[in-house]
């Protein structure tokens, strides 16, 4: 049963005993007529199984990998040529008439949509209020759905401070969350004064915006009535905080320069980030306005409105700054929202796309093809089934052999087409790649419950954040807000999938030449790393 050739890895011999005892062991108990049976499965059931998982896995791969390579060219033609959307879009610089004065400035309203944002909701006020535009054409609107009563009373008296400034700011608050941030949004267009505005921009609470950018941003819109968005970039102000917070930049980077570049340079689509946005008013009202049919109401927006023949345009040296989640539970239930959302909108929007009159063939292939199957479905599925589940698996099935080049070519390719965004954190490639497996995990099983409508499909739990408070508040503060009981912070799954990993790579590792324990022995301890929650920022006393 063992391999001849394994004597030159240390303690295979030895594994190879403790797995022949364990088969011995085994054998001894069960009745032959039991294993026969196992034998027959094995044979008709699961290797015809694993090779069809196999074949299309690969062909997931190729897919994947082509979506990847051509989003690459795009942006590298973007940048090679400097096709920046100034020259594609007009662009001019609002002045100041002198008979007109401040009338030559559009009305814009900015909405700040929060939940019990404590620890963040001064920085997205004051960086509102700070915006050059002239006051008496600006209104902000801070929609707040806090149930924390303190919160509420402390974003209250925020907006207060700012009113007798002289700021046009009105502090909204319900008394639910239906339709949680389309909700509010939804409810807040309809009064009355929102009528006079042609533009509203869009920050979540943790945002915060330049004082320049909707100098830089609205004119795109003036000059321009054929678009309907400008979208500007994130900046991450605690990207450095912990090796989580530093992967989730390299993938967003990704997202940004390369996705959202490529979408807004051939068919000016992407979809909407749903903050660190300027919208046209006009559009938003065409499609119907804000929809809470799923938990991605900026993408839904983004679909319809483009369906409806709208442009968007996405400004990449124009940068908002936002706070990534730098706890594992957060990133965990904004990952799920974030992938749940766009495969349930996918099920409620194909059949729209594929009857749309105003769009063209080509148009409503790249919507269903490019931007909702490739890279909310199958780039999921692929990344799960195939690295974690297929390859670790096939390794006890002698009879599967799975190519090279779907191994270790095109992965590899994918990896270094992925790891362009950010440059500077390339020596953090082989952990972005094992934290994102883990978290394929996730996002699978996100994308599952999207597609098939089963439960947790509407939830939307505000991913938290911790602003400057693991620097300016006392220990005891934070250890009070985060501790939680010891088991709490174990993820059972991912621990169950670590050990059955580390039996596949020591398996592999004991009786097969393929090597394929190089990769699914540190994927193992990824997944044991996660699972006991060592991962994200530390928060002291949170055991």
């Amino acid at each position: 049963m063992a391999s001849q050739d394994h004597a030159y890895r240390p303690l295979a011999l030895s594994l190879v005993k403790a797995f022949e005892l364990v088969f011995s062991s085994v054998g001894g108990v069960v009745p032959d007529q039991i294993g026969l049976i196992w034998l027959q499965v094995r044979a008709m059931v699961l290797v015809p199984v694993v090779r069809i998982a196999v074949i299309v896995c690969l062909i997931m791969s190729v897919m994947l990998f082509i979506e990847k390579f051509s989003m690459g060219l795009v942006s590298f033609y973007v940048k090679i040529f400097r096709r920046k959307p100034e020259k594609i879009y007009k662009w001019e610089t609002i002045r100041e008439d002198e008979e007109l004065g401040t009338l030559a400035y559009p009305m814009v309203l900015v909405q700040i949509p929060m939940y019990n944002e404590g620890e963040v909701y001064r920085l997205s006020i004051g960086a509102a209020c700070n915006l050059v535009w002239p006051s008496d054409r600006l209104i902000i609107q801070v929609l707040d759905d806090s149930t924390d009563l303190t919160i509420r009373d402390m974003v209250q008296k925020e907006c207060e401070k700012w009113l007798r400034k002289g700021i046009t700011i009105h502090y909204i608050s319900r008394d639910n969350r239906n339709g949680y941030k389309a909700g509010a949004m939804k409810e807040a267009m309809e009064i009355d004064y929102v009528q006079q505005c042609e533009y509203v921009a869009i920050f979540d609470a943790d945002f915060q915006p330049a004082s320049d950018f909707l100098m830089r941003t609205v004119p795109f819109l003036i000059c321009n009535p054929e678009l309907a968005l400008v979208q500007a970039r994130w900046k991450f102000v605690n990207a450095d905080e912990c090796l989580m917070t530093r992967i989730q930049e390299m993938s967003l980077n990704y997202h940004f320069k390369i996705e959202q570049q490529s979408g807004s340079s051939t068919f000016a689509f992407f979809g909407f980030n749903g903050t660190a946005g300027v919208w046209r008013i006009l559009a938003i009202n065409e499609v119907e306005g804000w929809k809470e049919r799923t938990t991605v109401e900026d993408m839904d927006l983004a679909a319809r409105a483009s369906l409806a023949g709208w442009k968007f345009v996405y400004v990449g040296n124009i940068k908002v700054k936002s706070e990534l989640p730098s706890t594992y539970k957060a990133y965990r239930f904004q990952q799920h929202r974030w992938s749940c959302g766009p495969a349930n909108l996918f099920r409620k929007v194909a059949l729209e796309i594929i009857k749309a009159k105003k769009v063209s063939l080509l148009k409503k292939f790249f919507l269903v093809y490019h931007f909702f199957f490739a890279r909310r479905i199958i780039s999921h599925f692929v990344t799960f089934l195939f690295y974690c589940v297929v390859i670790p698996t096939s390794v006890f099935l002698s009879e599967i052999h799975i190519p090279k080049w779907g191994v270790v070519y095109i992965p590899t390719a994918i990896t270094l087409l992925n790891s362009v965004g950010t440059p500077s954190s390339i020596h953090l490639t082989i952990f972005w790649i094992l934290f994102e497996n883990v978290m394929s995990w996730h996002r699978c099983k996100a994308v599952f419950i999207g597609l098939t409508e089963a439960d947790r499909v509407n939830e939307w739990i505000v991913t938290e954040k911790l602003g400057d408070m693991m620097k300016t508040k006392p220990i005891s503060t934070v250890v009070k807000k985060f501790r939680t009981k010891f088991w709490e912070r174990f993820h059972f799954v991912e621990i169950a999938i670590g050990m059955y990993l580390i039996l596949c790579a020591s398996y592999d590792y004991a009786f097969n030449t393929d090597r394929y324990f190089i990769y699914i022995f540190p994927l193992s301890l990824s997944f044991l790393i996660m699972g006991f929650g060592y991962v994200g920022t530390f928060v002291p006393g949170s055991k």
